[in-house]
C-alpha cells in the first residue's frame, strides 16, 4: 500500500501538468469559437493590427486610455530620464532643488491629463499636508488622516470629479478643459500617497524601533554597499526632508502618477538626493523585455478572445454555464494583466 502512494505522489505532478494543459487548449479553443460566433454582437471592436483580417477589443476604457496615450507616457518617462541626468550632472541640486524640478515638470504632465482639474488635486493636497502638520505629534493623528481622506474619496466618487458650475456660473467654463484623464479615478493612489507622508511624517516625530546597523549586517545589499528598499524606507529622514515641496514632488512624480507602483515617502525623499543602484543594466534590459512580452499578451488577448467585450455587451448571460465560466474566467484574467502592464510602464521610470 505504501508503494502504491509513493508511486502515486511521484506521477501526480506530471498528471496535474497534463489536467492543466488539457483544459486551458479547451478554454482557448472555446474562447476562440465565442468570439468568432458572437462577433457581430460586441460592442467596442475596432479593425485589428496583429493579424489580417482581425477585430481588436477596445471596450475596456482604462486600456484604451493607456494604450492610446503610450506615446506621451514614453515622451514623459523619456523626458525624466534626460532632465533628472541633466540636473545631477550640471547643477547639482540636492533634494529640494530636484523636488523643485519634478513638481514642474509633473504639474505639466497633470495639466494635460486632468486639465483644469489639477486645482482639485493641489488643493487637496495642500489640505492634507496642513493636517498632517496640525495632528502629526498628537495621538489623534490616525483618527484624523483616515477621516479625511476617506471623505476624500467618498466625495469624489459621489461628485465625480466636482463640476466646476457647483461653485458658481462664473467658473462653468472650466468644465469644457478638463483633460482627457478623470482626475479622481487615479487619485486613489495619490491618496495612498498622502497617507504615506503622513505616516512617516508621525513616526519621524517618534522613536523609531529599526536598527539600521543590524540590518545592515543581515542584508546581502546593503552589506555589498548598496542601499536595499527597506532601508530606505525603514529608516528615519531628518525633519527638514518633511517641505511642502518634496511632499507635492512625491505625490505628482509623474512616472509613477497613473498606476504606481506605491513607494513610501522615505524612500521616495532618500533617493532624491542620491537614488538607489540596485539594478544592473543586464536587469534592466530583461525588465523592458518582459514589458514587451506582456504587452503583446494583452494585445493578442483583446485580437482574438474579446473577453472584456463580453463582459460589456451583457452576451455572457445568454451562454451556458461552461461557456459563462470561461467568460467569467478569462476577464479577471485579462484585468490583471492591464494592471501589471500599466505599472510595469510606470516603475520602469525610477527615482532619477
Amino acid at each position: 500500500m505504501t508503494g502504491v502512494v509513493i508511486g502515486w505522489k511521484r506521477k501526480e505532478p506530471a498528471f496535474l501538468l497534463l489536467y492543466i494543459v488539457v483544459v486551458f487548449i479547451y478554454f482557448i479553443h472555446r474562447t476562440l469559437q465565442l468570439a468568432h460566433e458572437h462577433r457581430s454582437k460586441l460592442y467596442g471592436l475596432r479593425p485589428g493590427w496583429l493579424f489580417p483580417h482581425s477585430l481588436n477589443d477596445v471596450s475596456d476604457a482604462q486600456w484604451r486610455n493607456f494604450r492610446g496615450n503610450l506615446p506621451i507616457l514614453t515622451s514623459v518617462f523619456a523626458l525624466f530620464a534626460v532632465v533628472a541626468n541633466a540636473l545631477k550632472a550640471f547643477l547639482s541640486l540636492g533634494a529640494k532643488g530636484m523636488a523643485i524640478s519634478w513638481i514642474l515638470i509633473s504639474l505639466s504632465y497633470l495639466a494635460y491629463l486632468h486639465g483644469a482639474c489639477t486645482i482639485y488635486i493641489l488643493l487637496i493636497a495642500s489640505a492634507n499636508y496642513i493636517l498632517v502638520m496640525i495632528f502629526a505629534r498628537t495621538k489623534y493623528f490616525s483618527f484624523a488622516i483616515w477621516v479625511f481622506n476617506i471623505f476624500v474619496l467618498v466625495c469624489n466618487r459621489i461628485y465625480e470629479g466636482y463640476s466646476f458650475s457647483i461653485f458658481g456660473e462664473q467658473w462653468a467654463y472650466l468644465d469644457n478643459f478638463r483633460g482627457t484623464f478623470r482626475w479622481h479615478i487615479c487619485f486613489n493612489f495619490v491618496i495612498l500617497r498622502m497617507l504615506s507622508f503622513g505616516y512617516d511624517y508621525h513616526w519621524a516625530n517618534q522613536q523609531r524601533h529599526f536598527d539600521q546597523r543590524k540590518h545592515i549586517q543581515r542584508c546581502h545589499t546593503c552589506k555589498s554597499g548598496g542601499i536595499c528598499y527597506q532601508l530606505l524606507q525603514e529608516r528615519s529622514l531628518p525633519i527638514d526632508n518633511f517641505s511642502f515641496s518634496v511632499y507635492l514632488s512625491y505625490l505628482v512624480y509623474a512616472p509613477l502618477y497613473l498606476a504606481g507602483p506605491i513607494i513610501s515617502f522615505n524612500a521616495f525623499a532618500s533617493q532624491l538626493d542620491m537614488p538607489a543602484r540596485i539594478f544592473a543594466t543586464r536587469d534592466v534590459l530583461w525588465y523592458g523585455l518582459r514589458w514587451i512580452f506582456s504587452f503583446m499578451i494583452i494585445e493578442i488577448m483583446n485580437h482574438l478572445f474579446h473577453y472584456n467585450a463580453f463582459a460589456v455587451s451583457g452576451l455572457w448571460r445568454s451562454l451556458s454555464p461552461m461557456d459563462m465560466f470561461i467568460i467569467t474566467y478569462g476577464e479577471p484574467t485579462y484585468r490583471e494583466n492591464q494592471c501589471w502592464q500599466s505599472e510595469f510602464q510606470a516603475s520602469s521610470c525610477s527615482v532619477q
